[in-house]
């Protein structure tokens, strides 16, 4: 099973953002908008870690904090836009096990997840599988390979990145905008007409590999990879 993961984060930005970053690591994230939301879902759940922010309504991150260690000893690392000394030490002595000020890169809160969950576990978490296979093709991004039908298919990095994504989830369709947030970042300011020439170059790729799978355009929403 995936290791599972409550965002407590009144800001829902920041809050989805890192919901994203998290599920593409494999991990499965659920989000509480408030303090007692959050101890809600804490005691429904019960997951394997928790980002708390700090200033939220109904409780604030100390109390939630608080509350959660009087019952469990889960991982709890504080999410805030305080970096006074005094308020990280406040937090450890309320039983977090890691502090992070805003703003944060997403790469140093997923390393600080991996590093609470090996001190916590002495294991790694469960991470997303980085290889997908299907009928006469594998995709495999760990060495940024493309296999198709035996051979070993030259494919430049966004149409690898875009293929893996829609691949990942078989069936389900993605809007135009919804790939270029995913695949190509939320900086991203190009047309979404480039979602279009990247999905063209793969059918040129896949086009009759397989009857099994496709890349399907979805007329009006977007595009998916269609399984039968």
């Amino acid at each position: 099973m995936a290791t599972t993961v409550l965002v407590v984060e009144d800001d829902r930005n920041i809050a989805e953002l890192l919901q994203m970053y998290l599920e593409k690591e494999g991990y499965a994230v659920t989000i509480a908008a408030d303090g007692g939301q959050g101890l809600e879902k804490f005691k429904a759940i019960q997951p394997d870690i928790v980002l708390l922010d700090v200033m939220m309504p109904v409780m604030d991150g100390w109390a939630v904090c608080h509350a959660i260690r009087a019952e469990s000893q889960t991982p709890i690392i504080m999410l805030t836009a305080k970096g006074e000394t005094s308020d990280k030490v406040q937090g450890l002595k309320a039983g977090a096990d890691d502090y992070i000020t805003k703003p944060f890169e997403m790469k140093e809160v997923l390393a600080r997840v991996e590093a609470v969950l090996r001190r916590s576990s002495g294991t790694m978490p469960e991470k997303k599988a980085r290889r997908l296979t299907f009928d006469k093709m594998t995709i495999d991004m760990d060495a940024f390979e493309l296999t198709v039908d035996g051979k070993k298919v030259d494919t430049p990095p966004k149409e690898m990145e875009l293929l893996f994504y829609l691949a990942s989830s078989p069936n389900r369709v993605y809007t135009r905008n919804q790939l270029l947030d995913e695949v190509w970042g939320f900086d991203y300011f190009g047309d979404s007409r480039t979602v279009d020439v990247h999905v063209k170059r793969l059918r040129e790729k896949l086009e009759g590999v397989s009857e099994q799978w496709s890349l399907k355009t979805v007329w009006g929403v977007g595009y998916k990879f269609e399984v039968i």
